[in-house]
């Protein structure tokens, strides 16, 4: 937990806030200036989300054709039904609400030298589904939309950096999917530019270096699912020279060695791309978009103030009303999906022929826009099975559930997207295994931390949980 501190700036905040920051001595913030700032910007801006009913939505309503719930201006996104048909032998066909949002939004990370250490620009940023409100958030977080203004607000800071024909150099620049269980065929862009010009550092940003936002990743609900994913994202060469012996465990070496891709693979990367094609080809994934009145029929209701399914299960979609100080726009009302429980995203991780090896599993979710992509281990959430047959329940969930604690080797909390989904929250861990794991189908295949990665720069291969993953193995990594 951070301690709390009072809500005067400190003379590291009063050195950066509102000017450029063009020396090491102005840019370095120690851990300690780090939380002193995260808790005075917290403080400093006042949010306050409360729901509300359907009715009171503002600019929203649901059309009375289909009884979507959509935008008046046809912008931003929308809840629609989605029927889905699969060749699996258990639930093969279902309906569900799904958020359509076919913009391709902006997730940036501008980055800086300063005495040759790579620094992030990160924001402290208000989103109105956070547990805890307030997350570091990429440098720029912004839909198409919300960049083109259509909300009526400011501008977006920093936008430039990440347009065409900006001064800086593109380290990374790809798209990449968002949640399939709850958007249809999702993506962002992920981008993270290099300057050296002198940045103007607004009072919710400051500089971070990868050693920092490391340790963040390890601390419940502080680093949002956009910046954890844009963060996996960024070229191992650029975070510096790792000495594969270095380290205090020898966990730590097997982590350097095999995102260095030093070692032997199970499969070589061809022999996975080759799986990976032949499950998508396999896989059947029949998606047709319903009105979402039609999802009756399939157990969900619509109330005054939420639609949720008959069992109780899965998610609800509430409206809630929002105010923060710190958004381009400072008060506004808005529709969220609310997972009824915590997810679990576990990852299981082996040393075969002394190179770590990460368990993964082609997955097919209701709104993917390419069959199936490569997830964690264990993908799901458990309460959705508690009164489910064993055959039935998820491949290595009991395996993870009753796992020794001494087989952790980290376990954390992290919040998903809080601009569209309320308090969604996944337990992330890796577990390292010594047993002989006997997987239950095709769908299976072990992987070298490299081998992972170096998948990264291209679109829809790993999901934005298990991105979320690659994040976090990345701060077992020693610090810069």
């Amino acid at each position: 937990m951070i301690d709390s501190v009072s809500g005067t700036r400190t003379d590291t905040e009063s050195r950066r806030a509102g000017r450029a920051v063009s020396s090491v001595d102005d840019a370095v913030m120690s851990m300690a200036d780090f939380y002193s700032w995260f808790n005075t910007r917290t403080r400093a801006n006042s949010f306050q989300v409360e729901r509300i009913a359907f009715a009171d939505l503002s600019g929203w309503g649901f059309d009375p054709d289909t009884g979507n719930l959509v935008h008046e201006s046809g912008r931003f996104f929308s809840l629609e039904g989605l029927r889905v048909r699969t060749n699996r032998s258990w639930v093969s066909e279902w309906g569900q609400p799904i958020i359509v949002q076919p913009e391709i939004g902006v997730l940036g990370i501008l980055v800086k030298r300063f005495d040759g250490v790579l620094h992030c620009l990160m924001q402290a940023k208000m989103e109105p589904g956070n547990i805890n409100g307030v997350q570091i958030s990429p440098t720029v977080q912004a839909t198409r939309s919300n960049y083109l203004r259509i909300h009526g607000g400011a501008g977006t800071k920093y936008l430039e950096y990440f347009r065409p024909g900006s001064r800086g150099r593109v380290l990374f620049d790809g798209l990449q999917s968002e949640q399939g269980s709850w958007f249809l065929h999702k993506r962002n862009r992920h981008i993270v530019v290099e300057t050296d010009d002198d940045v103007q550092v607004d009072e919710d940003f400051c500089w971070l270096t990868l050693g920092q936002l490391h340790r963040l990743l390890l601390l419940d609900h502080m680093v949002n699912m956009d910046a954890r994913s844009v963060l996996s994202c960024i070229p191992p060469a650029l975070t510096g020279p790792h000495d594969e012996h270095a380290g205090d465990d020898s966990f730590t070496h097997a982590v350097l060695r095999s995102l260095a891709g030093h070692g032997t693979a199970v499969h070589e990367s061809g022999q996975i791309l080759s799986w990976l094609t032949e499950v998508r080809a396999r896989q059947e994934l029949v998606q047709r978009r319903v009105p979402l009145m039609h999802l009756v029929e399939d157990g969900w209701r619509t109330g005054a103030d939420v639609i949720d399914h008959r069992d109780g299960k899965y998610f609800d979609v509430i409206a809630v009303a929002v105010q923060g100080s710190n958004r381009e726009v400072t008060a506004w009302t808005q529709p969220l999906l609310a997972p009824k429980q915590a997810g679990l995203l576990a990852l299981l991780v082996k040393r075969i022929g002394g190179t770590l090896h990460a368990l993964v599993q082609a997955r097919s979710d209701a709104g993917m826009l390419n069959v199936a992509e490569l997830t964690a281990t264990v993908h799901c959430q458990p309460g959705n099975y508690a009164d489910t047959p064993p055959e039935h329940r998820p491949p290595f969930l009991d395996y993870v559930l009753t796992a020794p604690a001494c087989r952790v080797r980290w376990d954390v909390l992290h919040s998903e997207e809080g601009g569209r989904f309320h308090h969604a929250q996944n337990r992330y861990l890796m577990l390292e295994v010594e047993d002989e794991l006997v997987a239950p189908d095709d769908r299976y295949r072990w992987m070298t931390l490299h081998q992972l990665t170096s998948l990264l720069p291209h679109s829809n291969y790993l999901t934005v949980e298990l991105r979320s993953l690659v994040a976090s193995m990345r701060s077992l990594m020693p610090r810069m």
